[in-house]
């Protein structure tokens, strides 16, 4: 198919393709918007805004810090935060250095950390003092000679950011006792470096900007690779499909969107941070997007105009007593991604907000967005909408050929300059998932319209989606097998009406005398909260196979 039937829908005034090429890097983009919008808020958190000019010369400290402990050019700095003001500057920084960005998850596991920075390579570490335990526990194990230690309060001011870290220490007692080799505050690596010189490296287009890790569609985490041009490329599409609505802001308002995902998360990553450097725009930064009351508290004091975020958050919003203390009419554009959007929630928060939620569809591997509903549409499709700008998908059956009848299912295959350069050290992994025309293939299976609109009907890999997060059974139940009790066991998902979906574990015991309570509390000492089951289930056999093979779809079947 070479057409491309989904144009028709694009909205008056959004391209059908974008040049990458605007930007030699993203830190010619981060420059840029350093100089035009020095005197403009960047980030707003906690009653506390960090101007443009403070997070450039923040970052250009750091950046001089991280050089003078002597990395070069493509090392690789893992980001282990919540949304605080430190997690752009620390980006920034280590954009700016030449280096490789490594995003964690704040919340794993000290065997989840381990195997990340390893893989990884990762030789230093920004990381928040409340996970410093967790590094303790693996560190050794790992190429990481540097840490850089922040706490909660850093870019508060002196007398706030006092109060806060003693709140978060010793009232809320947040931070777990913990002992690292020679840790560097981050407001101490900031003073050193300001007295230090920085190096501005030649940075490509084809250098990578980041390794952002997913378990792909076989579950061993692995780092998609990022370039810096696969970056821009999605800031700008996501800008071009935006800017219908977003250009209907007064011209005194200043862009504002609310970051609530994650930024360890490269939907959170490029549609709040990258895209608000490039626009110019506020990033209101919520550290924790599970505190309902005190979310909406810090919205009510801001008018913003975007709203990216994953089905559970609207949903939780939306049915909160004080969504009402908030002003909504100013909103206008509420992206829904990482997860199906639900038909019940889309209408409800049309109804609060009078702002649709465009459904949209990406991937780690695509840096992340690939198709995404129209932001003028009016009521919601249950689609995952169509291509962006300069982006092509098509659906490909088992033997690798297209499929060309209109609704017939076949699986969901990318191409566009946001598609990542492989996964790191994976060629292997890699060839699995990359077609000889360059499209990559999703493991999501869908259906095309004659619009060109595109619906997700099944997964081909066996993943959980937990509220916007990939769980892969495999690993999983690779953790639960090193119990001793456990014969053997097999995970599932199932359906959640809070998380779309839930991890459900089915074991066989080895030892009759072993409990739920001691399998949970084995999975919280080895997963993250998203993969520990919320289901346990206790069997004498697992379905199987003649050969063998576990049959999930039976252990779906039976509740």
């Amino acid at each position: 198919m070479t057409d491309r039937p989904w144009l028709a829908a694009y909205p008056q005034g959004v391209p059908a393709d974008i040049d990458p090429a605007q930007y030699p890097s993203l830190v010619a983009l981060m420059d840029e918007a350093f100089g035009k919008y020095a005197d403009r808020v960047a980030y707003s958190f906690m009653g506390r805004d960090v101007t443009y000019a403070e997070t450039e010369a923040l970052s250009r400290a750091l950046a001089a810090y991280l050089q003078g402990l002597g990395l070069v050019k493509g090392d690789r700095v893992a980001i282990m935060m919540p949304n605080v003001p430190q997690y752009p500057v620390a980006v920034a920084a280590v954009l700016r250095a030449g280096f490789v960005v490594v995003n964690v998850n704040p919340l794993y596991t000290p065997r989840e950390l381990e195997h990340q920075l390893k893989d990884a390579g990762a030789k230093a570490i920004v990381i928040i003092e409340n996970f410093a335990s967790t590094l303790q526990s693996c560190i050794a194990n790992t190429a990481v000679k540097h840490v850089v230690l922040c706490a909660m309060g850093d870019q508060l001011g002196w007398l706030k950011g006092a109060l806060v870290n003693y709140v978060v220490r010793n009232v809320k007692k947040m931070v777990p006792a913990y002992s690292l080799p020679d840790p560097v505050r981050f407001n101490d690596a900031i003073a050193q470096g300001e007295r230090s010189s920085f190096k501005a490296p030649d940075i490509r287009p084809d250098d990578i900007a980041l390794l952002q890790y997913t378990g792909g569609t076989t579950g061993v985490s692995k780092g998609a690779v990022l370039l810096h041009r696969n970056v821009i490329a999605n800031v700008l599409q996501s800008e071009a499909w935006n800017a219908p609505v977003m250009q209907k802001i007064p011209a005194q308002e200043q862009p504002t969107s609310v970051c609530a995902l994650p930024l360890y998360h490269i939907f959170a990553f490029t549609v709040n941070m990258m895209l608000s450097m490039r626009t110019g725009g506020k990033t209101i930064l919520i550290p924790n997007p599970r505190d309902l009351p005190a979310v909406l508290k810090e919205l009510s004091r801001h008018t913003f105009h975007s709203f990216p975020a994953v089905n559970t958050l609207f949903n939780g919003l939306a049915n909160h007593p004080d969504f009402n203390t908030v002003n909504w009419k100013n909103l206008k554009v509420s992206v829904g991604g990482g997860m199906a959007v639900q038909g019940a929630v889309a209408k409800l928060w049309l109804e609060k907000t009078g702002c649709p939620i465009c459904e949209g569809y990406g991937l780690s591997e695509t840096s992340p967005s690939a198709s995404c509903n129209p932001v003028t549409a009016k009521e919601f499709t249950g689609t995952i909408g169509v291509p962006i700008p300069g982006t092509w998908m098509k659906l490909i059956d088992d033997e690798g050929n297209t499929v060309t009848e209109l609704g017939k299912p076949g699986e969901i295959a990318i191409k566009g300059p946001q598609v990542m350069a492989g996964y790191w050290q994976r060629p292997d992994e890699t060839a699995k998932i990359m077609t000889e025309d360059g499209y990559f293939k999703t493991g999501d299976v869908g259906v095309m319209d004659e619009r060109g609109y595109f619906k997700i009907v099944d997964r081909k890999k066996d993943m959980v989606l937990v509220s916007g997060f990939n769980v892969y059974p495999n690993e999983v139940e690779d953790v639960v097998a090193k119990m001793p009790g456990v014969l053997e066991c097999a995970v599932v998902g199932v359906p959640d009406d809070k998380t779309g979906e839930a991890v459900k574990l089915v074991i066989v015991k080895k030892d009759l005398h072993l409990t739920e309570a001691e399998v949970r509390e084995f999975c919280r000492a080895n997963l993250t909260g998203y993969k520990q089951p919320k289901v346990i289930e206790f069997r004498d056999e697992l379905p199987k196979t003649p050969v063998g093979k576990i049959l999930r779809r039976e252990l779906r079947d039976k509740k």
